[in-house]
Order: structure tokens, then C-alpha cells, then sequence
């Protein structure tokens, strides 16, 4: 049985591997490297989006949301189809229009040419916001890597870490954006098929959805409440507004828009909509469901998880109860790539940020786009070695660590970085530079002041601990952008106007 599932890893690491030999021969300049030469299609598009969105919390954190908390992770569903649609459905299209009209590369490209921003501060504070939280998303991925291996080989954790670390450097390094996007649709349709498929089939062995609802109702009814039993009181509600709005994060996030960027005109738009929509509808519905069945499946007695090590265990748990060894070595492949296809697209965005938007742009504005080639590489790998000290230093100092809420920190701080802006940018002309700064600033330093502090603070803090950091960190830079705006009376784009309409039409 461990030979099987060493095969189905080897297998699946060789694939990658081999994607970024083809696509390290088609990179000729920056452009190349850090957008595909924005020449890609929907399906392509569609897919690398999904995949590089949804990362590790998807196969190992929702599905132990499932398992934990049973049918109150729908509104995580919930948030995320909303959030995806509107990415589609309202930005998209005047995003991919106007990093035209401006030939972007990069989120912080666009931003700056969309502002008029001169003084590169616009630009310095996306590279560094990049640099900062993609460090702790990607170190979030590389634990789960050990994890996952862990898990499922019975491999020493840092031994997981050393191997997936590895190979996710090598062909990112040597293939560029082109290679993320490739095997993101192959990752993608590994996740798609591993989350939609296990669901039915341990639904059926277990007895049927019946059976199911009623072992999860022995085990606490609160299992198949909306409100996990507590009712709508204001901190039950909070904490789901928490989870329903944890789709914010799709509105603007460098690491996904970049795919708009590289889109290859705006007619892919309308069939990429619905490819991300159904991917996102199955594939997270089927995450819950793996928890909420593996629960009554696998539990000892009075429901605890303990006996299959835990709410995040429970999907390979669940696969080696419900399959062949064989397959077990393909799940383990699936959930590699759901880490590998975030991680990739983090570092190149991080990369980009490092190299395009500071060094270039900011340092050497005299250099070429291919003469940065070689120092992307070395950039993208710099910050993957410091998103491995990160994930290392965590790992040794909290033991008690979960994967969803790990990766929600690194989320949330680009989503209110970033969010809040790209949003205001595609739909208000009025919107000036410096609102654009101040919003970004207020993003990046709300999201650890509503982690950290503001769950201490007296009447209201306990209501901010359960909706988590996102939700007011976003709207505390939303509002900052429109005040900082409306005061700023002559920071206002002369072509905004024009340009915005344009994009509308």
C-alpha cells in the first residue's frame, strides 16, 4: 500500500516538473514571466483562478470545517460563489480593458497608471504589502505540505516540507507565470474531480444522505444547524458574516486578477464565468460534505475526532477508509496540488512585486524587461526560502496551529490591501491617488489590528473575534478611500473619467 501511494506522488510530481521544462522555452522577457504574454484562454484562465483561490484551507481546512462545525460551513459556500461571480461578473471585464489600455503586467502597474502616481509610493506600498502577507501565505501552504505528507505517507513533517518545497521551486523558477497557469489546470481538475467524486462515493457507502443527517444528528444536532444551535444571537451572526465574507477576498487579490490581466481578450470572459462558478459550486460543497460525512464514518464514541486525528485529517482519513491504495496515492496528489497551485501563483505574484514593481520600476528604471529574467528567478526563489523560515518557525513554536485559520491571516491581509482599491479604481472616477494609498496603508495594518487587539477590547471584542479579521479590515479601508478622496479636492485623474467609461461600455 505505501508503494502505491509513493508511485501516485512520484507520478504527480514528475508532471510538474516536466510543465516547467516545456514552459521554462517560451519565456523570452518579463511579460513572459510574470504574465504569460497575456495570451491565455478561458478554460486556462478559469481553472489557474480556482485553483490558485481556493489553496490547502480548501482540501485540508474546509473539509475539518465540515467535520467540525457540520452544516454551518455552507456559508463558506456561500461566500465563496459570491465572491467568485463578482469577480466575473462585475470587475473582470473593466479590469482586463483597462490594464489594456495600459499595458499592465502587474496589479501594482495597473494602480499606478490608474491614479497618475509619479511618485512610485502607490507602487512601494503594494510591493511591500505582497511581500509581506504572500510571505505568510505561501509559508501557510508550505505547512501544509508537511502536514499533508504526514498525514498520508507517514513521512517526518519536515521531511514533507523539504519535498513539496522542492519541487514547487523548481518549476516556478524555470517556467514562470506560463508554468503556474499550466499546472494549475491540471491541479485544478485533480482537485475538481477528487472533491466532487469522494463525496458521493462515502456518502453511499456510509448508507445513503439519510444515513448521514441522522448519525450527525446523534452525535449533536447542532451538526445540521445553519447557526450551529446557538441561534442569531450578535456573535453567532458575526462569526457568520465571518465565514460568508471570506469571498471579499476574490474582489481585487493580485495573485487571482493577475489571470485577468493575462487573459487574451475580454471575450473569454462570458465562458470563464461559468467554468469558475461551476468549480467553485461542486468543489467547495463537496469539501463540507467530506467532513460532515468522514464525522460520522470514522468518529469514536460520542463523535470524537480524535479517532481519525483530528477535524483536519479527516480527508485522508476518509480516502483510506473509502478506497484502494491506489487511489489513496492519487489523493495525496490532490492534495498536493491544491497547496502547489497557491503557492506557485503567490510567488510569482510576490516575485513580480519584488522585481517589477520596486527594483525595476522604482530603482532601475533603465533596465529592460529582459534583463530582469535571470533576477526574477532569483527573486521568486528568495522569497520562497523566506516563506519556508516562516512556515518552520510556526510549525516549532505553535503546535496547536490550523491550516484554515493560518492561510485566512495571509487572505485576508492582501484581500484588504488590495480589495477595497480595485474595486473603487474599476467604478468611481472621483477616487484619487491618495485615497488609493491611505486605503491600502489602513488594509495592511487593519488586518493584525482586528486579529490581535481589537478581539480584547471590552463589549464589542468578542463580536470581532468571531467575525475575524477580513470583514472590518475591509471596510475600514473602503470607507478610508472614500473620505481621503472626497477631502482630496485636487488629486483627482483629469482622464479617470473618460477612461472608466470607456471601460463601462
Amino acid at each position: 500500500m505505501e508503494l502505491a501511494k509513493l508511485l501516485g506522488v512520484i507520478g504527480y510530481l514528475a508532471i510538474l516538473l516536466g510543465i516547467g521544462v516545456v514552459a521554462s522555452r517560451r519565456m523570452k522577457d518579463l511579460k513572459d514571466y510574470f504574465a504569460a504574454g497575456k495570451d491565455l484562454g478561458f478554460f486556462s484562465v478559469a481553472f489557474s483562478a480556482r485553483a490558485t483561490g481556493e489553496s490547502a484551507w480548501l482540501l485540508l481546512g474546509l473539509t475539518g470545517m465540515g467535520a467540525a462545525i457540520g452544516a454551518k460551513a455552507f456559508w463558506v459556500v456561500l461566500g465563496e460563489v459570491l465572491g467568485v461571480a463578482g469577480a466575473w461578473l462585475l470587475l473582470s471585464r473593466r479590469f482586463h480593458r483597462l490594464t489594456t489600455r495600459y499595458d499592465s503586467i502587474t496589479v501594482p502597474d495597473y494602480l499606478e497608471s490608474r491614479f497618475g502616481d509619479t511618485s512610485h509610493r502607490i507602487r512601494i506600498v503594494a510591493a511591500f504589502a505582497l511581500t509581506v502577507f504572500v510571505t505568510i501565505y505561501v509559508s501557510a501552504q508550505i505547512d501544509a505540505t508537511g502536514k499533508a505528507f504526514e498525514s498520508f505517507l507517514g513521512w517526518n513533517y519536515f521531511a514533507g516540507i523539504a519535498v513539496g518545497f522542492a519541487v514547487v521551486v523548481a518549476y516556478i523558477t524555470t517556467g514562470g507565470f506560463l508554468a503556474v497557469v499550466w499546472s494549475d489546470v491540471f491541479q485544478g481538475t485533480l482537485m475538481f474531480l477528487g472533491l466532487v467524486i469522494l463525496p458521493v462515493v462515502a456518502i453511499g457507502a456510509a448508507g445513503g444522505w439519510g444515513a448521514v443527517t441522522s448519525g450527525l444528528t446523534a452525535i449533536s444536532p447542532d451538526l445540521m444547524s445553519a447557526t450551529g444551535g446557538t441561534g442569531w444571537t450578535p456573535v453567532a451572526t458575526a462569526e457568520i458574516l465571518g465565514l460568508a465574507l471570506i469571498g471579499l477576498g476574490f474582489l481585487g487579490s493580485p495573485q487571482i486578477f493577475v489571470r485577468f490581466i493575462a487573459l487574451r481578450d475580454e471575450s473569454e470572459i462570458r465562458k470563464g464565468t461559468a467554468v469558475a462558478l461551476i468549480w467553485t459550486l461542486l468543489a467547495d460543497s463537496g469539501a463540507v460534505l467530506i467532513g460532515m460525512v468522514g464525522r460520522v464514518a470514522l468518529s469514536g464514541p460520542g463523535g470524537d475526532m480524535g479517532a481519525f486525528g483530528g477535524a483536519e485529517a479527516v480527508l485522508p482519513a476518509l480516502v483510506e477508509y473509502t478506497f484502494p491504495a491506489v487511489l489513496v496515492g492519487l489523493y495525496i496528489a490532490i492534495v498536493l496540488s491544491a497547496i502547489m497551485s497557491t503557492v506557485d501563483s503567490l510567488l510569482v505574484v510576490a516575485g513580480s512585486a519584488a522585481v517589477r514593481d520596486w527594483y525595476q520600476k522604482v530603482r532601475h528604471p533603465e533596465l529592460s524587461d529582459q534583463d530582469l529574467l535571470g533576477l526574477s528567478r532569483k527573486a521568486t526563489f528568495g522569497l520562497a526560502v523566506m516563506g519556508l523560515a516562516v512556515a518552520l518557525g510556526v510549525a516549532l513554536s505553535t503546535p496547536d496551529r490550523t491550516i484554515f485559520w493560518f492561510v485566512i491571516f495571509g487572505w485576508s491581509g492582501i484581500a484588504a490591501t488590495f480589495c477595497p482599491v480595485i474595486i473603487l479604481s474599476l467604478y468611481w472616477p472621483r477616487m484619487t491617488g491618495r485615497g488609493a494609498l491611505a486605503a491600502m496603508i489602513t488594509g495592511f495594518l487593519g488586518v493584525p489590528l482586528f486579529k490581535f487587539l481589537a478581539p480584547k477590547l471590552p463589549v464589542v471584542g468578542e463580536i470581532f473575534g468571531a467575525m475575524g479579521e477580513l470583514p472590518p479590515a475591509f471596510g475600514l479601508a473602503f470607507l478610508v478611500a472614500v473620505l481621503v478622496s472626497l477631502a482630496d479636492v485636487d488629486g483627482v485623474p483629469e482622464a479617470a473619467a473618460q477612461e472608466l467609461e470607456e471601460a463601462r461600455a
